[in-house]
């Protein structure tokens, strides 16, 4: 070998060993970043001399599968930690504060006064009872109404990031393909892009199509183009305030709405497909629950005409401010639940008389069964406590028995929403656990092993060192060749 040759052979070397001992430090600088895949320095020799190229570790397939375990991970969050607040604020059947345990408690104090009628203490312990089965069920509508105005609020601000991601998402993808198409290094603008991709399909669920150079565009799960060489406007108008009944905005993707009934492509993942599940199912097909049930205590204990000249029954006990007694559709009942209260013909808070709920007559004296004032008369209220226990209509739409005793109606009410809670609570454990899993193998696949990198950068030093000894030499040979020609 000539010295010129060594001499570039050296050269050569410790170019290449320099080069890839920088990309080695890199992926160990990055070791921590959860967003960093790893670097490979491909040496490439030709023409006598070498180059090296650096490339970025990649798998698309279970980098798509990290995207789809974030967004139904996000998603079955969103719908679980919604129903935990229902279940905290409302109570289940062993609750002493839940509307199925007070109305158990009604029960107990109805029999207990028709068993001694003449006792006013007992009468007024029904009526407390009563109004605190008044107040849970009031309650629990407001939990609701709050719940589905958080879950609003939630959309309106998952939207909002989304607008900034896809900002910032325009940004990085420009950046990778004018950087690919010009030739240099984009392997940083990659990393940004995928996180950027991770941290979008938290809010939404994408899927990706990667098109001509290295452009990739966005999807929702669904189909709707989120970017296609610029961003697509996301928009969603909150809703100031819920009641019974009402609807909530949908979330928009370039004029096609994405959530609610009326979505001819709804979302199928991500944070706001949890919300709105959350908002416009979950919490409304409860909330019927409540009005039923709220509906049912009004007909239990409505007062009848007993004057003869056959008037409509009206609201006795339990009411919403009106002597109506509602019909048993959905539609009918919206929103009595939050307006359930005692009458105040009954209260003694109010003015009223505890005898009315022995005796009747809270609508007057044509609905009094108990005329002649018997303080021994147990035959109402008798009749009110069998009333909790008799099987009476509910609407399909609550999802519950369609014939059912109000006390058991409750119990299945209060069964239900705690099923509902335990089935997204083994979701969300199930999406997490398969998203760590998911997340580990795509880490193992396409990041960096500390160890792997150490020992990689004592190879190359050792290379290097090896090089430069070889320079050394070939420059202390010249130095000799020339000291010998002069």
């Amino acid at each position: 070998m000539g010295l010129s040759l060594a001499l570039n052979s050296a050269r050569t070397s410790l170019s290449a060993n320099a080069a890839q001992i920088a990309v080695t430090a890199r992926n160990t600088a990055g070791a921590n970043d959860p967003y960093y895949a790893r670097r490979i320095a491909n040496v490439v020799t030709a023409g006598g001399g070498s180059a090296v190229s650096v490339i970025r570790a990649a798998d698309t397939a279970l980098f798509g599968r990290k995207l789809l375990g974030t967004s139904e991970t996000a998603g079955s969050g969103a719908v679980l930690d919604g129903l935990q607040t229902l279940s905290q604020t409302i109570g289940d059947t062993d609750s002493t504060t839940s509307p199925a345990a007070r109305l158990g408690a009604l029960n107990a104090a109805l029999q207990a006064a028709a068993n001694k009628p003449d006792s006013l203490d007992l009468a007024r312990n029904a009526v407390e009872g009563a109004r605190d089965l008044a107040d849970s069920l009031s309650a629990a509508a407001a939990a609701v109404h709050t719940v589905r105005q958080q879950a609003d609020a939630g959309m309106a601000t998952a939207v909002a990031r989304i607008s900034e991601l896809l900002v910032s998402y325009e940004t990085a993808n420009q950046t990778v393909t004018r950087g690919t198409a010009l030739g240099d290094d984009v392997t940083d603008a990659l990393d940004d892009r995928d996180r950027i991709l991770t941290q979008l399909s938290e809010e939404i669920g994408i899927s990706t199509v990667v098109r001509a150079g290295n452009d990739v565009a966005i999807y929702t799960d669904s189909g709707v183009p989120l970017f296609e060489r610029g961003a697509r406007k996301v928009s969603f108008a909150p809703t100031a305030g819920f009641s019974a009944g009402s609807t909530g905005g949908a979330v928009m993707v370039d004029g096609v709405p994405v959530t609610g009934a009326a979505s001819p492509m709804p979302l199928r993942s991500g944070r706001i497909a949890g919300l709105s599940t959350l908002r416009d199912e979950v919490a409304v097909r409860y909330e019927t629950q409540l009005d039923a049930m709220a509906g049912g205590l009004v007909a239990a204990f409505a007062e009848p005409d007993t004057s003869g000249a056959g008037a409509a029954a009206r609201a006795g006990l339990f009411t919403d401010g009106t002597a109506t007694i509602p019909a048993a559709g959905v539609l009918a009942q919206a929103g009595l639940a939050s307006r359930l209260r005692i009458n105040a013909a009954v209260d003694p808070r109010a003015g009223g008389s505890l005898a009315t709920l022995r005796d009747g007559g809270m609508n007057g004296p044509g609905y009094r069964a108990n005329a002649s004032g018997d303080a021994a008369y147990a035959g109402r209220l008798r009749t009110l406590a069998s009333a909790l226990g008799t099987d009476r209509p509910f609407d399909p739409a609550t999802g519950l028995r369609a014939n059912a005793s109000l006390l058991s109606f409750a119990t299945e009410s209060a069964g239900w929403l705690e099923g509902q809670r335990k089935t997204a609570a083994s979701l969300a454990d199930y999406e997490s656990t398969l998203l760590a899993r998911t997340s580990e193998a795509l880490s193992n696949a396409v990041g960096v092993n500390a160890d792997d990198e150490t020992a990689q950068a004592l190879q190359l030093e050792r290379s290097y060192t090896a090089s430069a000894k070889l320079l050394t030499l070939v420059n202390d040979l010249l130095k000799t060749l020339m000291d010998a020609v002069r």
